[in-house]
């Protein structure tokens, strides 16, 4: 490894441990999808019911040590990039290999199917026959491998980084030049960008307001990349107000109070509670409409602080950029 940092090096060996519990949870959940049977009184099922529990702790106690494990890996992009030559912010870090883009969408991708699985299995919980038991742990086989694949990628990412190498800034990387990863996107007409983006979130509003739990999902999947899009392409330029500047990675920084921890977050709710909110429904909770209202609370939020910024801009200038 080239990038002998004590924040990369915490951070490889806490996913290590983590990985560790995993595969450990993989095995015992495999034998639990081949072997559970909820209406046997067998010993086998006994210890089964017993070694679920044990399971169904170390998936929830992985998923909450992702959550600040994610944000200790930003912090430690943004750190990382005070060593290599050429990076400004997060960007340059996440781009210096192949792998980077890819560890950073698997380890959001980890986020929400984890985060599903602790609703699957906090439904499954509260049920007396745990009807869910089988196919809560089937979910967690198919998305093991997602997991594996994060800590393969981070090991790629940062062992591949070479602190004498120069990395392109987030000036080159998110610019309308043709040679930029989201040229396409920064290039969009104004009016098509801003037409996506509010367009979606009245999709939304308008799935809550009738009550339809897969609508808000669908909703809420495609509000992921559409924001994302938006804020690189309008929204992230008037936080800067500067008209060439796209990146979302210095959003996180605190010349900026750190607005991209708030934003971020929003979103993250918003569309984690849409989706959830149609599993609820699917699993017969009733939790569902009230996790709708989450989802729009969040989502409303998010508009709300992206919206701010070029209001605000206007009201102050009189002139868009």
């Amino acid at each position: 490894m080239n990038l002998l940092s004590p924040d990369v090096i915490a951070i490889l060996m806490l996913d290590g441990i983590l990985s560790l519990f995993a595969l450990l949870a993989l095995a015992i959940s495999v034998r639990i999808v081949l072997k559970w049977d909820a209406d046997a009184t067998t010993p086998l099922q006994y210890t089964l019911e017993k070694r679920a529990y044990l399971v169904a702790t170390i998936i929830e106690y992985i998923f909450y040590l992702k959550l600040p494990l994610f944000l200790y890996f930003i912090y430690t992009l943004d750190l990382l990039s005070n060593i290599l030559p050429g990076a400004m912010c997060a960007a340059g870090v996440t781009n210096a290999t192949v792998y980077g883009m890819w560890l950073f969408v698997v380890k959001i991708l980890d986020l929400y199917l984890f985060g599903l699985w602790i609703v699957m299995h906090r439904i499954d919980m509260r049920r007396p026959d745990y009807p869910y038991a089988k196919p809560k742990f089937l979910f967690f086989i198919l998305i093991f491998p997602v997991f594996m694949l994060e800590y393969w990628l981070e090991w790629r990412h940062f062992g591949g980084i070479d602190p004498h190498v120069i990395v392109s800034c987030c000036g080159t990387l998110f610019s309308a030049a043709k040679t930029s990863a989201v040229s396409a996107f920064v290039t969009l007409p104004t009016p098509v960008t801003l037409g996506l983006f509010y367009g979606n979130f009245l999709l939304i509003v308008a799935a809550w307001f009738f009550k339809k739990p897969l609508l808000t999902a669908l909703a809420n999947l495609l509000f992921i990349p559409v924001a994302i899009v938006s804020l690189i392409a309008f929204f992230s330029t008037y936080v800067y107000e500067m008209p060439h500047h796209h990146c979302p990675f210095c959003l996180l920084q605190g010349d900026y109070h750190y607005v991209g921890y708030a934003m971020y977050t929003a979103l993250f709710v918003g569309t984690f509670f849409g989706i959830a909110a149609w599993v609820a429904e699917r699993l017969a909770y009733p939790a569902a409409k009230r996790w709708m209202k989450w989802s729009l609370i969040g989502d409303i939020l998010y508009v709300a602080l992206v919206s701010y910024y070029p209001i605000s801009f206007y009201l102050k200038n009189g002139v868009w950029l």
